[in-house]
């Protein structure tokens, strides 16, 4: 990515303007294990003397990558400020869904000190800190058990740290090599059979991690879901750290990064309008090359960005046993995501196409469409939706599943939002995540089904309709 060409003086030192143009410092190289030594990641605290401040996370020139960025920046702190870290979408939600409990207390002490968007990052850094600390402590004295929970956090909360930055900057590139020490010792002492694998995908790898359940049935190969994260996510948050909704239903799990994901963008592995077309057959390929698991018995889970690239590969596979997306992102071109929702959005994929100036990356978002790809796909699918998609209007939704003559199914929750969260709807209905899980294990156990359209109003009570029906009460019919 581009890096600022501004002159640094003789002795290292930044402009003022320019150090605090970017997102926000992790305070001294102190605050990353990778630099030098370190008292608070519980290296010598001789080495720690001679390290040096580190750059902005952020460099001004991706700052002023974007025009609705720079002239909202002002607002999106106060936003900040105002409605706190999650004034987006519920990324607290979702990363600390999957560390259980025990994780409250890290993700609301960030919640509380972010005031700033330059905040984001430095919190999530200290909060990982600590946890990784804690977790090193509790291996030193053979509680694995807990060392186990403590790095799992710690991975989470690092690959948080990373989100805020939008190029490969010195500390992008340390917080994802903690992240992946930290998530490969949760590995080391995880409760069930799990590795870090590499996808071969042209001179370079896709990486990912193969979940097993736990006692797999002996002599048996297991069905597996391929499950593809968002744009703000990345894959070790896929499963969770216990009670995970596909383990427990005797399913594995590889969760895997493509292009313009988590560490693809570190790796310079760019996402264009259909390169994951490419990476699902490599994925498809290699997840049925595994001993452990049934080459015929095989499903896609994906997530918010991950309902686009998903339908993507949907499209190229007949041997798939079904498609499940959640939190939609199925409107061509993506405008109400990158120009009308908050500017992080369109800085992100800007940076995970690899775009540095604007109006290219305009013109290449409208080439971002899944027309055409609907009518290929031969599995069944399954959307779960908010009404109120702040992200994605549901409309586009709709117009989709038109096009798909297989079995489908749309799950809809009245007034939730991108997420499917923050609705009554959501939190006195069914759970859409369990719900996701069940439906997978029935297309993976060969369970024929009907399209239907389903659902669930502000009580919480579930209600199914025909799609013609359901598109129709979308509109609100005005008195004559």
């Amino acid at each position: 990515m581009a890096k600022s060409t501004k002159q640094r003086g003789s002795k290292g030192f930044f402009e003022r303007r320019e150090f605090l143009s970017g997102a926000a410092t992790i305070a001294g190289a102190s605050l990353i294990a990778r630099t030098a030594g370190s008292p608070a990641a519980g290296l010598p605290a001789a080495a720690s003397a001679e390290a040096v401040p580190a750059p902005p996370v952020m460099t001004p020139t991706v700052e002023r990558r974007m025009q609705r960025w720079q002239e909202q920046r002002w607002i999106l702190d106060a936003v900040i400020q105002t409605v706190g870290i999650e004034w987006d979408q519920g990324r607290i939600a979702y990363t600390l869904g999957p560390c259980g409990p025990d994780a409250t207390a890290d993700f609301n002490t960030v919640r509380s000190r972010v005031r700033r968007f330059n905040d984001i990052s430095r919190e999530y850094a200290r909060a990982a800190m600590r946890r990784e600390k804690m977790a090193r402590q509790f291996e030193d004295e053979g509680r694995t058990v807990t060392a186990r929970e403590n790095y799992f956090i710690a991975a989470l909360l690092y690959g948080s740290a990373q989100w805020p930055i939008y190029e490969n900057t010195r500390e992008n590139i340390a917080l994802n090599d903690k992240k992946i020490a930290c998530y490969q010792k949760y590995l080391q002492y995880a409760d069930h059979q799990a590795r870090r694998v590499e996808i071969p995908f042209g001179a370079k790898s896709l990486p990912g991690y193969l979940h097993l359940p736990a006692n797999p049935p002996a002599g048996r190969r297991l069905p597996c879901v391929v499950s593809i994260g968002g744009m703000d996510g990345f894959k070790e948050v896929s499963c969770a750290l216990y009670g995970d909704k596909l383990r427990e239903r005797g399913i594995a799990t590889l969760a895997v990064e493509g292009p313009g994901q988590g560490e693809c963008t570190v790796r310079d592995i760019r996402v264009t309008a259909t390169n994951w077309l490419d990476a699902g057959r490599a994925i498809l390929s290699w997840v049925r090359s595994q001993r452990e698991i049934d080459p015929d018995r095989i499903a896609l889970r994906g997530q918010s960005m991950g309902s686009f690239f998903a339908t993507q590969v949907a499209s190229i596979d007949d041997r798939l046993k079904g498609c499940a997306v959640q939190a939609m992102c199925h409107e061509p071109g993506f405008n109400t995501l990158f120009n009308m929702a908050s500017p992080t959005f369109k800085l992100r994929f800007m940076y995970m196409a690899g775009y540095q100036d604007e109006k290219e990356f305009d013109r290449f978002a409208q080439t971002l469409s899944l027309q055409g790809f609907g009518e290929r796909i031969k599995c069944p699918y399954l959307a779960i939706a908010g009404e109120d998609d702040h992200l994605s209007p549901i409309e586009y939704t709709y117009d989709l599943l038109e096009t798909i003559s297989t079995p489908k199914q749309l799950l809809v929750y009245e007034g939730a939002d991108h997420g499917v969260g923050n609705a009554s709807s959501a939190a006195l209905g069914p759970s859409n995540l369990t719900f996701l899980a069940e439906w997978l294990k029935d297309r993976l156990d060969g369970k024929p089904m009907q399209s239907k359209h389903t659902k669930v109003d502000a009580g919480g009570q579930v209600h199914e309709s025909s799609f013609e029906e359901a598109r129709k009460a979308l509109s609100v019919p005005l008195l004559v």
